[in-house]
């Protein structure tokens, strides 16, 4: 988990967070770099589309109407539009109704805490509870 100023965009973390990855596996190195990134619009940037084309990553996240806009009015030299599998798209949905978990806690829907490392440790405690299903 990556915990960043409220007022700071989620699509320039990115590269943090998948850079914390770190999975281990029974045999072997652990597993640090994901198959596939769902994501909102948020992180559509070609900055992020290009990390993650460099690393050998799906993306799977929807343009903003802005950019599809863009692109077509440029005609033939605004270039094909990234791949995007709508079918996988649909499983974001996890991910959405897990955060609306995290706002029902009161203490980080309102973000009281002061310090960076409060805040994270109770963004842990929840997943770990989360994980329990306590």
């Amino acid at each position: 988990m990556v915990v960043t100023g409220g007022q700071r965009n989620d699509g320039a973390m990115m590269q943090d967070t998948l850079k914390d990855i770190y999975v281990p596996r029974p045999t072997g190195r652990p597993r640090t770099t994901p198959d596939t990134v769902m994501a909102d619009r948020g992180y559509t940037s070609g900055v992020n589309r290009e990390y993650l084309r460099d690393h050998h990553v799906k993306a799977v996240i929807p343009q903003k109407k802005n950019e599809i806009a863009s692109r077509k009015k440029k005609g033939s030299k605004g270039g094909r539009p990234p791949a995007f599998d709508a079918e996988a798209y649909k499983g974001r949905n996890v991910v959405e109704r897990s955060f609306n978990s995290v706002k029902q806690w009161r203490g980080l829907a309102t973000r009281y805490d002061k310090l960076a490392v409060t805040y994270r440790s109770a963004t842990v405690l929840h997943a770990i509870l989360q994980w329990l299903q306590i």
